[in-house]
């Protein structure tokens, strides 16, 4: 099963999930076992197939790092992050997070974009 580790332990995905904002990016970065790499995409295609019917859903993109030990990083869009609770506190979404092999850890954090203003837009 996989296993949370917070990228800010005084703030972790739940207390996130509690801040109402608009819209959001979920930023997930997972640490596996090479052994492990082809289950865990299976896996997460099967997460990632239900959050895209979820309402909300905007965009996801899987990033794989370089190198031979597989960390992946997803980059997912939602609307808010009511949309993205709903989806994430889904039963059929906590049930499937027992799939995942055992090494996987996933670092699951919640971000708004920042206007700045000249190199990023608002």
């Amino acid at each position: 099963m996989l296993q949370l580790r917070p990228l800010d332990p005084s703030c972790p995905i739940e207390c996130q999930l509690a801040i109402d904002a608009a819209p959001v990016v979920l930023v997930n970065v997972f640490t596996l076992d090479l052994a492990d790499e082809a289950k865990f995409l299976e896996v997460w295609h099967d997460d990632a197939a239900f959050m895209k019917q979820q309402p909300g859903f905007i965009s996801t993109q899987l990033h794989r790092a370089l190198g031979e030990h597989p960390a992946y990083m997803n980059y997912a869009v939602w609307e808010s992050t009511a949309h993205f609770r709903a989806a994430f506190s889904h039963p059929a979404f906590r049930s499937s997070l027992a799939a995942y092999p055992s090494s996987v850890t996933a670092s699951p954090h919640i971000f708004q974009k920042v206007a700045v203003p000249g190199i990023c837009a608002s």
